[in-house]
């Protein structure tokens, strides 16, 4: 018979590091990476910090072995005599593009001079992994129809670095086989300019823009990072991009009315006991029905019951409403009565 692993390896505790080291996954603005995705629904709660996402250690790894390939992907350009600049001489830092007052943006791999099918044509270079089926879709149907994604993410940065930049090279590998793959890419103004127009959007929405689907069974939401908020009865993260009292504003930066005061990124991250939900966070299982200063009183789409969010006594917190998962205890009596006999907080127990 097999003997089952112990827990405790010396593999089992790389992956666990990776899965211990990883951050919140929250950027502080809007990236060109993400703008060919299709949901703007999506999207919207990506720049808004709705969902903490954590990866397992495995696929951190893989996210690595894509960065570590960036390397090896340089080097074999410059052994054919290509010119590559991987950061700006001007910074020393990578090349970024900026727009919607610093609120959407990012940052490309590099960029190069002398290949061989436009030797004297600077050229902005995007570089990527591929597994074997996706890159096998890459070689028969080209980038902008294999990895729309990818192909928006190029014409983003070429339209806003323009007309410093009208061509760009993708760089791809097969991680199964090595295989190589290369395709320039010419800028297209209007789809550049459909890109920005569409983060433009999204950042200046304050409430959640259109879903791909309403179905939660549908391929393309099943897997969305944000699925459990947007389908199910999850409250999203509390932190200040999810609070009712802030703001975006110029310089990429962010103002909350209640304290009247910029809001730097570490303090946006973990927010303030006086947060209060966006309402529209909380449609999937709730509507509002009234509001006053700092409190908002809402019914459960389920049962008609309802609730008061607030900082006050007698008020659910965001952070309460977030630990509750079974929402139907926002409005139990027995609970409210515990809270105020201890004058406790609900929170989340890992024991």
């Amino acid at each position: 018979m097999n003997i089952p692993e112990p827990s405790k390896t010396t593999i089992n505790a790389i992956v666990q590091h990776y899965e211990n080291n990883q951050d919140d996954g929250f950027r502080a603005h809007l990236g060109g990476s993400l703008i060919g995705r299709p949901c703007d629904r999506a999207l919207w709660y990506t720049f808004h910090w709705c969902t903490m996402i954590r990866h397992k250690g495995q696929l951190l790894r893989l996210f690595q072995t894509g960065h570590l390939a960036e390397e090896r992907f340089v080097a074999d350009l410059r052994n054919i005599g290509i010119k590559v600049f991987e950061t700006d001489p001007a910074t020393g830092e990578q090349f970024r593009v900026s727009a919607c007052d610093g609120h959407f943006g990012g940052s490309f791999d590099g960029v190069g001079q002398g290949f061989i099918e436009a030797p004297r044509t600077w050229h902005l270079i995007e570089m990527k992994t591929h597994n074997e089926k996706s890159f096998k879709a890459l070689i028969k149907k080209g980038v902008q129809e294999a990895k729309p994604d990818h192909y928006a993410q190029m014409q983003t940065y070429m339209y806003l670095a323009h007309p410093q930049l009208t061509r760009a090279f993708y760089m791809a590998v097969n991680k199964n086989t090595d295989e190589l793959y290369g395709e320039r890419v010419r800028l297209d103004p209007a789809i550049g300019k459909a890109c920005l127009n569409r983060a433009s959007a999204i950042i200046a929405s304050d409430l959640p823009l259109n879903k791909i689907s309403d179905d939660p069974s549908w391929y393309q939401c099943k897997f969305c990072e944000h699925h459990a908020i947007c389908h199910g009865q999850e409250a999203p993260a509390v932190n200040c991009r999810t609070c009712l009292h802030s703001t975006r504003i110029e310089d990429g930066e962010w103002h909350c009315a209640r304290h009247n005061m910029d809001i730097p990124l570490c303090v946006q991250k973990n927010g303030c006991e006086s947060h209060l939900y966006n309402p529209y966070l909380l449609e999937q299982f709730a509507e509002p029905v009234d509001s006053g200063e700092y409190w908002i009183r809402y019914r459960l789409k389920a049962d008609g019951k309802e609730f008061i969010t607030g900082d006050k006594p007698g008020q659910l917190s965001s952070r309460e409403i977030k630990t509750i998962n079974d929402k139907g205890l926002l409005t139990d009596e027995k609970l409210a009565q515990l809270k105020d006999v201890f004058d406790g907080t609900i929170e989340d127990y890992h024991g």
